[in-house]
């Protein structure tokens, strides 16, 4: 499986501590440093079956300095979205964790996380 995280994100340390009690296999991806591509954040919509603004971080500085609040939520307007979560990595929601077969979950609580060690 692999975890899209944030080194400095308290959640993304929870849910690596979790992975590892456990002793489940994984990829680390620090988004920050290796950030997706448009396509890879698709695929990850597409799986988790959310839009991009369910995984955007809104209070984070760059939202706010983007105006993201003011942004319409709608089909129309997706692709701009993503791009922006492309192009700020900091806006995504985290961790993100992909297993291998397909399952894809935002990893913030135990449940969560345990869901795809099933």
């Amino acid at each position: 499986m692999e975890i899209w995280i944030n080194r400095s994100c308290s959640k993304c340390s929870s849910a690596l501590s979790l992975l590892d009690a456990e002793g489940a296999q994984y990829t680390v991806r620090r988004c920050l440093e290796q950030p997706p591509t448009v396509e890879e954040i698709e695929q990850v919509l597409g799986r988790l079956d959310l839009e991009p603004w369910d995984i955007t971080r809104t209070g984070e500085l760059a939202a706010v300095d983007l105006g993201m609040s003011t942004w319409e939520r709608d089909a129309a307007h997706r692709d701009h979205w993503i791009r922006a979560l492309a192009d700020y990595p900091i806006l995504i929601q985290r961790p993100i964790i992909t297993a291998d077969d397909g399952t894809t979950v935002v990893g913030r609580s135990a449940d969560a996380i345990r869901s795809v060690l099933a």
